[in-house]
Formats: structure tokens, sequence, C-alpha cells
């Protein structure tokens, strides 16, 4: 796949053919960004402003395309071949390197590891979820104990079926919010696991 400005427009081209980056499976946002660019590259190849001005834009217009050939490389899982609209120099454009599966899944439980481009704090966070996950098994388990003990097994089971349900819409809304969502993560892997102790409480 390439990527290239072709009069104001970006082009994506691959065998031969070409397209217009709004007509293929780019995020919205995306197209409209490499369309920007096209756009400010366009006018940069017109300004006739002072030599200096003039090739600090251009640098910045670079790597502002390499960046969105990145971004695109990483939409389709493909390296793109990004021509340097000032130099006209190609330059393949790798995709990154896919995580492991355990950071995969757990980027899709707790949404996108960033906030604008800041990186996920994956050894704080989960030292809060380990902490909330012991919270959630020591208090279901109080629950259960109490109950179990003091009138019978079965409404141990449903006192925690309510919490569990009753906790469940708020974890789920939750679950993408920038801090909670570690605080979400340990209370519902604590929750699972307190069942296998309610279980042999109750029974």
């Amino acid at each position: 796949m390439e990527l290239r400005v072709k009069g104001e427009r970006p082009v994506l081209g691959a065998h031969g053919r070409e397209a217009d980056p709004r007509s293929v499976a780019l995020d919205l946002d995306l197209a409209e960004a490499l369309h920007e660019w096209a756009r400010v590259v366009a006018a940069l190849r017109r300004a006739s402003a002072e030599a200096e001005t003039e090739v600090e834009a251009a640098r910045m217009v670079s790597q502002r395309g390499r960046q969105l050939a990145g971004r695109v490389a990483a939409t389709f899982g493909t390296p793109v071949n990004y021509v340097d609209p000032v130099s006209g120099e190609p330059l393949l454009v790798s995709p990154p390197a896919r995580p492991p599966m355990t950071s995969r899944l757990l980027r899709r439980l707790l949404g996108p590891g960033r906030i604008g481009e800041e990186p996920t704090p994956w050894s704080t966070g989960l030292v809060v979820a380990a902490f909330a996950a012991v919270v959630a098994v020591v208090a279901m388990l109080a629950l259960a104990t109490t109950l179990a003990t003091e009138t019978s097994g079965w409404l141990a089971v449903v006192a925690a079926l309510v919490v569990t349900a009753g906790l469940a819409p708020s974890l789920w809304l939750a679950r993408r919010l920038p801090v909670l969502r570690w605080l979400v993560l340990g209370t519902a892997v604590g929750v699972a696991v307190s069942w296998i102790g309610i279980l042999v409480i109750a029974f």
C-alpha cells in the first residue's frame, strides 16, 4: 500500500489502483486528518514564504505525513509505502508490533490505553486492581458466611446474587474510565473468584 499527495488530496494506492481515504475502511477522523494534511501540503507547495519558515513547515508536514502513514499501517495491518510530499522520497512505514494476547484482552476490557497519547500505567493499575479484588472477595465471603451461619445457605446465595447483579451495571459503565477501570477490573475479578467460596460456604 502506498500513501501520497495528489493535487490537494491524499491518495492510497495498492496494486496499481488509487483510492480516496474516505472510500476505504478507515476511521472518519483518520480520513479527515489525511485530507487536512494534503491541503497543508498543497498550500506549502504554493507558498512563497521565506526560506527558513518554508523549511520548518516542510519538516512538520513530512513528520505529520509519517505519523498518518503509521496510523494507516496500523489500521490495515500492512506496511505503507509513504511518499514524502516534500522530498519525493519513498519511506516504508511498518505497522506496530502486536501486543501479547493478555495485553490485547486487557485492552479490550479496559478500553484504549491512552488519553491523547499517554501510555497505560500497567504497574500502578494492576496493584490497584489487586487491592480491589481482595476487598471484593473479603466483603462477599463475609456476607455469605454471616448469612449462612445466622439463617441458611440459600439466603447467602440469594444475597450474593443480588449484590453481583447490583454491581454489574456500574462496573460495565465505568469499565473505560481512565482511573476507575482498574477498580472495575479488580472488583469484577474479586466477585467472580468469591463465588467459589460462597458456594462452598452455602452448601
